[in-house]
């Protein structure tokens, strides 16, 4: 009887949070970007819950810089996920290739690669698996997504051939770009990809690019498909933080929470609306609806806050008024 091939019953998860989140300043100040919330969890922590929930990922490495003590505290003390992680320090923030490159003495196997700051549907993650598991000859599948003219130069851009990916070039400029199909920076490998990360050189804007990874690899008789993502939800800038976080709010994400410390008289809390343990509110204000607010804050009198984001241990004076804001 002929033998079926099939894939290892699990992945690895490959999480890339190291990056320094600079068009986030000041907010990323006391923090990484890895960290920011997302109704109550770190961003990083969205993204894992998806792979772990909806890809079987068991088993994490985590790329973080030196310096990010808050990370390892979160997952060592506040965590509610079951899995494992392993953390590895980038020392320097060069690129993709180089954080991938620093994870590659813990990678056994087959493994899911993901940026921090990208959240997809998590139907997109189980059919990216099962994309993996049922094509048994591939070498990698990326996520991919159709974007507008206006986003080209901007990411990687792959062209495809019968279903397989024959090329993929990171931000060329819009009028060399093959075709508006973008490369998001989630994807399962095997590690067949690692052996041309040191062959990565150094690109134009100093960085070591995964792109030029997987090139190597397609051109060396790689098989590399992908599966197409409806969209994606990613952080970038502040006005990024108060999407995501409305997105999670209207669509009933997260655990729900209406636990101020006080609240004063004649105070309306409008929903969707989450806050945290530790705020107090003042008298006569109005606050929501689509309003997350993070623990210990203080909330000044007749103070109006709608569509906003209030960071931990935020202060709004009285009739302070916040409208499509981050505040931090």
């Amino acid at each position: 009887m002929a033998r079926i091939m099939t894939r290892s019953d699990s992945l690895q998860g490959v999480i890339l949070a190291a990056g320094k989140g600079s068009r986030l300043h000041p907010i990323t100040i006391a923090r990484s970007k890895a960290m920011l919330p997302i109704l109550g969890q770190p961003i990083v922590e969205r993204v894992m819950e998806s792979l772990h929930r909806h890809g079987g990922v068991r088993e994490f490495i985590l790329v973080v810089s030196e310096n990010d003590h808050d990370i390892r505290r979160h997952f060592a003390e506040e965590s509610p996920l079951d899995v494992h992680i392993q953390f590895v320090v980038q020392p320097e923030r060069l690129g993709m290739a180089n954080a991938l490159a620093c994870a590659v003495p813990f990678i056994h196997g087959d493994f899911i690669l993901s940026a921090c700051d990208n959240l997809v549907a998590d139907e997109h993650v189980a059919d990216l698996v099962r994309t993996w598991q049922m094509e048994t000859s591939l070498d990698g599948v990326l996520s991919v997504m159709h974007i507008g003219p206006e986003l080209l130069g901007r990411t990687g851009i792959v062209e495809l051939v019968n279903g397989r990916v024959t090329r993929i070039i990171e931000k060329p400029p819009p009028e060399e770009a093959p075709t508006n199909i973008a490369s998001l920076p989630l994807y399962i490998f095997t590690p067949r990809l690692l052996e041309y990360l040191p062959r990565v050189q150094l690109s134009a804007r100093g960085e070591y690019e995964l792109q030029d990874a997987i090139q190597m690899l397609i051109e060396d008789g790689g098989q590399v498909t992908s599966v197409l993502a409806a969209g994606r939800l990613t952080l970038t800038g502040p006005e990024d933080l108060l999407a995501i976080n409305r997105h999670y709010l209207m669509t009933g994400h997260g655990r729900p929470q209406l636990a101020p410390f006080t609240v004063g008289p004649d105070t309306h809390l409008i929903t969707p609306l989450r806050i945290e343990e530790g705020t107090v509110i003042g008298e006569g204000c109005v606050i929501g609806p689509r309003v997350y607010i993070e623990r210990d804050c203080r909330i000044g009198s007749h103070v109006t806050i709608q569509d906003a984001v209030v960071l931990r241990g935020a202060v709004l004076q009285d009739r302070a008024m916040v409208v499509g804001e981050v505040v931090s």
